[in-house]
């Protein structure tokens, strides 16, 4: 998710990115293949979106820092819904707000904070879902530090695992938000250089006790089975490879959906993830580029990164249809 959201590549995207008015109405007023959500927002990057589905909304990360809600139990299929802030911590100021997972065990959000312009610090915040008070604030990495937390993922003890999308590790921490360790791994890292530039990406937890990873740059998976001294594997795919792999959704134990500026991509595998194959590729609303995914009554909606408008920003939530689901 992160590589998406860098400020390097955000800038770069701006300045080379210029569609012309003409074009970029085209685009916005042709007929949906699928069902969308949209919303009207106060920022223009929106990275993450999860479906609370006990409380019939999702919940979005806001690039500026900060979460909001999309309530949607009186939308129809014409509605713009609005995004309401729920999360502006002032100690969090020039921080930017990236992944998030919801803990409904817990009846909590974890989210991760990512000191995208180099002003703070990466760390993982967890908040309550009735009142949205913080419930703890973890440092993961300190001023200077070329760290960069992205995403995470919750086990079944309240354990959260965040991806650092710089060097190539994780941070492990406790269901109270104590610092446990980083869990790091020769496979992990490229032999290339410039296959670096964007590491470790998405991260889902599986339930068999092990998490799955995306590497962005080389669209790897990884398997990290943290019942077993946090022993990292990498997923074998066969046939097409994945590329720029961001955020990931499991769909069920041997089905994954996978993000990507390209597409979303289903992915499956029938021995324990040891190896994987894409099933099938959904498209994406590709000029706003896809960053994440969510299930919402067994359907998977794409998270985009770009709102378009002023001084409402609208963004979309659009259903990627798999023909075999």
């Amino acid at each position: 998710m992160g590589f998406l959201c860098s400020t390097r590549f955000v800038l770069l995207t701006l300045l080379i990115s210029v569609i012309p008015i003409a074009i970029l109405i085209s685009l916005e007023s042709a007929t949906p293949s699928s069902h969308q959500y949209h919303f009207h927002s106060s920022g223009f990057l929106r990275e993450c979106s999860k479906y609370d589905a006990p409380n019939s909304r999702f919940i979005v990360s806001f690039m500026e820092g900060g979460l909001g809600i999309i309530p949607i139990s009186n939308s129809t299929t014409t509605s713009v819904l609005p995004e309401i802030p729920v999360v502006k911590d002032a100690d969090l100021y020039t921080n930017a707000t990236l992944g998030l997972t919801i803990d409904s065990k817990r009846n909590r959000v974890v989210v991760v904070i990512s000191d995208l312009l180099g002003n703070k610090y990466s760390a993982v915040a967890a908040y309550d879902l009735s009142d949205w008070s913080r419930l703890f604030l973890t440092q993961l990495s300190g001023p200077g530090d070329k760290s960069m937390g992205d995403d995470v993922a919750v086990d079944a003890e309240g354990n959260a695992y965040i991806t650092d999308l710089n060097k190539s590790k994780l941070w492990k921490v406790g269901v109270t938000g104590e610092y446990l360790l980083p869990i790091e791994s020769p496979i992990f890292s490229p032999a290339v250089w410039y296959h670096k530039l964007a590491t470790l990406n998405g991260i889902v937890y599986h339930p068999k006790g092990y998490l799955i990873v995306s590497h962005t740059t080389t669209g790897n998976l990884f398997k990290v089975d943290i019942m077993n001294n946090n022993e990292v594997k990498l997923v074998k795919m066969i046939g097409k490879s994945l590329s720029f792999s961001d955020g990931l959704e499991l769909l069920s134990p041997n089905r994954l959906v996978v993000a990507s500026m390209s597409g979303i991509s289903l992915v499956g595998s029938n021995d324990d993830w040891e190896t994987a194959t894409i099933l099938e590729k959904a498209p994406v609303v590709r000029h706003r580029l896809a960053t994440g995914v969510t299930v919402k009554d067994a359907k998977v909606y794409i998270n985009h990164l770009f709102g378009i408008g002023y001084p409402k920003k609208k963004h979309v939530l659009a259903e990627a249809v798999f023909a075999v689901l």
